[in-house]
């Protein structure tokens, strides 16, 4: 059977690596003969606003690129308040298990995890339509929750998403994990749970970024892009950062619940050190990005089972990577030889390594660029896993 349905919580037009991941995994479907629906909610992220085409309307249906979107209906909140974005969450589960339940869908279903009240209800209804469940999970939640200290340990919100956890990984026909630690994680409840290990890595049509000629005389340029949240703690870093002395530079590109305290701290400061772009298109900030060198990839903490996507996004456009959140992720960019490692919290040492940056030449960088893009063209490849998930009947 060929027909397959994912649900996850973005889709673009929506920005950022989760929009992005799940576009890829539809189009990848696609393109290896599936027929694909998605189901995601009227578009609202990262502003959490409704984009203006979508307004006023209950749910939508269009396709795209050959891919049938069904968008439903939420209340949408980018707010910081936990119980807003809860409300959020809820209302689009709630339409969703209503879908579910009467709507006639495939027999295979994908769904996105977290959030996990959206994963929750979502196999919920599809285990009562004794549905064929793949699920495909990014973070550990509630661990992560935890480690984020926006959840307390053996509260009742804890023992409960600990319950709704427990469900949607007994209740899946089979696993994607996005790192090891998740599938370890996942093995350490149901040791037999069918598991496969998932990256999240990018299609990419840009080629050559890597080519770009760039004068020795320019300071080294290092990029922050993506979403400007708690977990990627870019407001606390840029505070520590101490530039003012160094050939380096920060620049940052996206949007989020901290844009508007990174702005007022860049403005106060008056420093032309640290540059904020805002959100860009992903083929502009593609273009963009040619005249820049180092990505930086961060996380407030260590977060178990979180390996950023952007470790593989920028990389395979040849990028070295200056990676400051623990885990796993650091095991990946030593092995590969990617670029540095600094362990998550520690903004000595951060600094200290950017001295180090700081002393590097541009035709040095430039060498990095491309050991780095073939290495990631071989060794980062979205088509050879589609093509080995498929072959052991992932789907």
């Amino acid at each position: 059977m060929k027909d397959i349905l994912i649900i996850s919580n973005y889709y673009p037009p929506e920005k950022g690596a989760a929009a992005n991941r799940i576009e890829q995994l539809a189009l990848k479907l696609n393109q290896n003969g599936y027929t694909v629906s998605v189901i995601s909610p009227l578009p609202n992220y990262p502003k959490g606003k409704l984009f203006p085409e979508y307004k006023g309307k209950f749910s939508f249906i269009e396709k795209i690129q050959n891919i049938t979107l069904k968008r439903l209906w939420i209340y949408p909140s980018n707010s910081s308040n936990i119980f807003k974005r809860i409300i959020s969450t809820f209302s689009f589960s709630t339409t969703l298990f209503f879908y579910l339940l009467f709507v006639r869908t495939p027999k295979k279903v994908i769904v996105q995890s977290p959030p996990l009240l959206l994963s929750f209800t979502a196999v919920l209804a599809l285990w009562i339509k004794r549905k064929k469940i793949i699920l495909n999970v990014s973070d550990l939640w509630p661990i992560a929750a935890i480690e984020l200290s926006v959840l307390k340990k053996n509260s009742v919100s804890h023992k409960f998403l600990c319950f709704m956890e427990r469900f949607i990984y007994k209740k899946a026909t089979h696993i994607f994990g996005q790192s090891n630690e998740i599938i370890s994680h996942i093995h350490s409840i149901f040791p037999d749970k069918k598991c496969f290990l998932y990256r999240n890595y990018p299609d990419h049509v840009i080629e050559n970024i890597v080519d770009k000629k760039q004068s020795s005389d320019e300071p080294i340029k290092l990029f922050y892009a993506g979403l400007l949240g708690v977990a990627q703690g870019v407001y606390e870093i840029i505070q520590q950062l101490d530039l003012e002395n160094l050939n380096v530079e920060l620049h940052i590109f996206g949007d989020g619940a901290e844009k508007t305290e990174i702005l007022n701290y860049i403005n106060k400061k008056q420093s032309n050190k640290i540059v904020f772009h805002g959100m860009l298109e992903r083929n502009v900030l593609h273009e963009t990005l040619q005249n820049l060198d180092i990505a930086f990839v961060p996380l407030k903490t260590r977060i178990y089972g979180s390996v950023p996507s952007k470790i593989f996004e920028y990389t395979a456009l040849g990028f070295p990577v200056l990676y400051f959140g623990g885990g796993e992720g650091e095991f990946i960019v030593e092995e590969n030889n990617l670029g540095w490692v600094v362990h998550v919290e520690d903004f000595e040492c951060l600094n200290n390594v950017l001295k180090q940056i700081s002393q590097v030449g541009k035709d040095e960088i430039q060498n990095m660029k491309k050991s780095i893009f073939i290495h990631a063209k071989s060794h980062f490849n979205l088509n050879e896993q589609m093509k080995q998930l498929i072959e052991n009947d992932a789907f």
